[in-house]
């Protein structure tokens, strides 16, 4: 088993305002995409920092039984999901919470220049993402922090994967 690396809620969201600044110095773009699940923190913060429409793009990779720690096929949903305007695909900034093999954004980035709805107004498109694992080939065009390993990263609310609605309710 990889190390891990235990992220606070603290520590997240300096890694994204320190990502926002880094966006914000070198690249002005018009919408962001986020893909889902991993991104959704990530995007909700920045499209609040940066003022920009955002729009997600579900994405699962299924591995089969036994394989659950495993990258599998990358399944990607019919549709974009996005209240920003065609118009507004011009600059997008592709954005996931980390690099770990570098096969998600590869492939979310053909996925997004071939659908039907956007792909006429894409004119670039730049990644961003929170952590760059080291065996990652894929390099993003923003990102914060780039490891020089390959851990586990425990995001802040990764823990809610493991407890019950039943275990919540007791709490509360």
């Amino acid at each position: 088993m990889a190390d891990k690396l235990i992220i606070t809620f603290n520590q997240y969201t300096k890694i994204v305002e320190k990502l926002a600044v880094e966006i914000h110095k070198k690249f002005k773009p018009t919408v962001l995409v986020g893909i889902m699940r991993g991104a959704a923190p990530i995007l909700d913060i920045l499209s609040r920092i940066l003022k920009l429409p955002i729009a997600y793009i579900v994405i699962q990779s299924y591995s089969g039984k036994g394989m659950e720690d495993k990258q599998g096929e990358l399944m990607f949903a019919r549709e974009i999901s996005s209240l920003a305007n065609e118009k507004d695909f011009k600059k997008v900034l592709l954005i996931d919470d980390l690099s770990d093999t570098g096969l998600t954004l590869n492939k979310s980035i053909e996925w997004l220049k071939s659908y039907p709805q956007t792909k006429d107004y894409i004119q670039e498109v730049k990644t961003a993402c929170l952590w760059k694992k080291k065996s990652s080939t894929f390099e993003p065009d923003f990102c914060p922090v780039r490891l020089d390993s390959d851990p586990w990263i425990v995001q802040p609310t990764e823990h809610y994967e493991e407890i019950s609605i039943d275990e919540i309710i007791k709490r509360n």
